[in-house]
C-alpha cells in the first residue's frame, strides 16, 4: 500500500507520481494507471481546494482492482450523487469524472472517500 501526505499542489504532483510507479511495478495496465492518476487527481485537488487544504492518501492494488482512499482535514463529504455541470461552467465535472472511471466510491468518517477502480 503506498501511502502519502498532500498539503500543497507541489506534494500533490509528488503523490501522484508515486502512486503511478507503484502501480507499474505492480503490472497494472497502462490504460487503468490512467484513470487512477486522473481519479487521484481529481479528488485530492478538492481536497486541497475545499477540504482545509491538506489530504491523507492513499492507494492500493488488490486483485482486478485498485483502491484509493482520499481524506481531508476538514472531513468534507461529497454528495452520494454526482451530476455534470453544463457546457458553460468552468467547474463542477470533477465528482461526475471520478464516479464515470470508478466502479465504486463510498463515503465513511473513518475513510473519508473510498474509490475502486477496477482493471480489466
Amino acid at each position: 500500500m503506498m501511502i502519502c501526505e498532500v498539503d500543497d499542489f507541489r506534494a500533490l504532483r509528488a503523490a501522484l507520481e508515486k502512486m503511478c510507479s507503484a502501480l507499474e511495478a505492480a503490472a497494472v495496465p497502462e490504460n487503468a494507471v490512467f484513470d487512477c492518476k486522473l481519479v487521484a487527481s481529481e479528488l485530492l485537488c478538492n481536497a486541497l481546494r475545499y477540504g482545509g487544504g491538506s489530504a491523507a492518501f492513499a492507494a492500493e492494488k488488490r486483485e482486478g482492482e485498485v483502491v484509493i482512499r482520499v481524506r481531508s482535514a476538514n472531513n468534507y463529504r461529497p454528495p452520494e450523487r454526482a451530476c455534470c455541470s453544463s457546457v458553460e461552467d468552468e467547474r463542477g465535472r470533477g465528482l461526475f469524472l471520478v464516479d464515470a472511471l470508478s466502479a465504486e466510491r463510498t463515503y465513511s468518517e473513518k475513510d473519508g472517500i473510498c474509490v475502486v477502480i477496477r482493471i480489466l
